[in-house]
């Protein structure tokens, strides 16, 4: 029997040092402990300029998913691999909770000063806050248009 775990919610603030440090949210960090991930693993997003943050449940999901293909004939086994695994790095916090982000990670999202944690159920994400902020409101936006839509409007 899987005990179900925490999911990833809210956002959170926080900030980017000038050692290419961010404080993981402790709220983040209980969850990840809980399911006995040693620190956070963390990749590039292939959607978004953003960093997929996940713990060992949601490894192990991905894991278990890529094992039902073969993985020296078929195709999309190595697309997967090579988007969600092989990119993914494991970082373990400091004392305070802080992980020091690889710079090519940095870049890819676009990091700066100012950063935000979001919450994705099996996932959080980092991202530029001021990135976030125009992608929350579309998609907000996109949700009230569908929910208009739904009510016949």
């Amino acid at each position: 029997m899987t005990i179900p775990v925490q999911p990833f919610i809210t956002t959170f603030a926080g900030s980017l040092d000038a050692k290419g440090r961010v404080c993981i949210p402790a709220a983040y960090r209980t969850i990840l402990t809980a399911q006995g991930t040693p620190g956070v693993y963390v990749t590039p997003s292939f959607m978004d300029a953003a960093l997929d943050c996940f713990g060992q449940q949601l490894l192990d999901e991905t894991a278990a998913r890529l094992a039902e293909q073969d993985p020296f004939l078929s195709p999309a086994f190595d697309d997967q691999a090579t988007t969600l695994i092989a990119r993914t790095h494991i970082l373990a916090p400091d004392e305070n909770g802080r992980v020091r982000l690889p710079d090519a990670l940095i870049e890819h999202a676009g990091l700066s000063d100012r950063v935000l944690f979001a919450g994705k159920v099996k996932k959080f994400q980092i991202w530029n806050a001021e990135r976030y902020a125009a992608l929350e409101a579309e998609a907000v936006a996109r949700m009230r248009a569908r929910y208009a839509e739904g009510r016949g409007s």
